[in-house]
């Protein structure tokens, strides 16, 4: 991944996995290799008001004990869940599901996008989205509720280790303006610092702009997040995402003080 940024033209990259840092030392290793800067992060499933969230964490000490005591704990969690999915495809006629997500998976944490990337490779679906809408989304066969941390509590962790927590993809929970600033007010009283305001789910011109106006009125700072999945993924390509507005407080600006 680090490589195909290179080439990609990328100065400063974060790997940002789900609910685990396990790879940011190679990571670090490869960036040092091909002069990139290399900024430690993680991305965290959060709960607020019975809902999933996603929170990016940057800029962190990994050996930070409440954050990697945090971060097993949400790795049971994601065992449990991917476990759960794999049974109920099985019985919804999905045969192999669970060990073809985890050969797919490769030894890390099995993820509804492992099961996806499966279903695509042996022919149970056309694409990625089909396999979410057909299968993984919330209300179909194979979703499963995830037992993640409280948006407070994960953010406390992030903080702990001295990073700035993100709001991962504002537009891509399907929420009214009304529930986006409640949220907003939660994620902020709670010491989040920023928000990606261009990123893989929202590229458009209007998006960027929706998305800054709220980063000004909540005085956060702005992010760029591509939501690489890997090759093959309907994912926004490193480093393509669109610039930032010009008056916005980019967050590699706080992360470098």
């Amino acid at each position: 991944m680090v490589e195909r940024a290179a080439g990609q033209g990328v100065a400063t990259l974060a790997l940002t996995d789900h609910d685990t840092t396990a790879g940011v030392a190679e990571a670090q290793s490869a960036a040092h290799a091909h002069g990139l800067r290399l900024v430690t992060g993680v991305e965290l499933s959060v709960l607020w008001q019975r809902r999933t969230f996603h929170i990016v964490g940057l800029g962190m000490d990994l050996g930070d004990p409440v954050l990697q005591s945090g971060l097993g704990r949400m790795q049971r969690a994601r065992q449990q869940r991917g476990e759960e999915i794999g049974k109920r495809l099985e019985r919804a006629g999905l045969q192999g599901a669970f060990e073809g997500a985890r050969s797919v998976a490769g030894g890390a944490e099995i993820t509804r996008a492992h099961y996806a990337r499966w279903m695509v490779e042996t022919g149970v679906v056309r694409g990625y989205e089909q396999a979410f809408r057909r299968y993984l989304r919330r209300g179909q066969v194979g979703y499963v509720h995830g037992d993640w941390v409280a948006m407070e509590e994960g953010i406390d962790w992030i903080r702990a280790a001295g990073g700035i927590a993100v709001l991962a993809h504002p537009l891509g929970y399907s929420l009214t303006g009304a529930w986006l600033r409640r949220v907003l007010e939660a994620f902020t009283a709670a010491g989040g610092g920023g928000i990606e305001v261009c990123c893989g789910t929202s590229p458009a011109p209007w998006q960027v702009e929706k998305l800054g106006g709220w980063c000004r009125r909540f005085g956060l700072y702005a992010s760029i997040g591509s939501d690489f999945h890997g090759p093959g993924h309907p994912s926004r390509e490193l480093g393509a995402a669109p610039a930032l507005p010009t008056d916005l407080p980019p967050v590699v600006e706080a992360l470098r003080s």
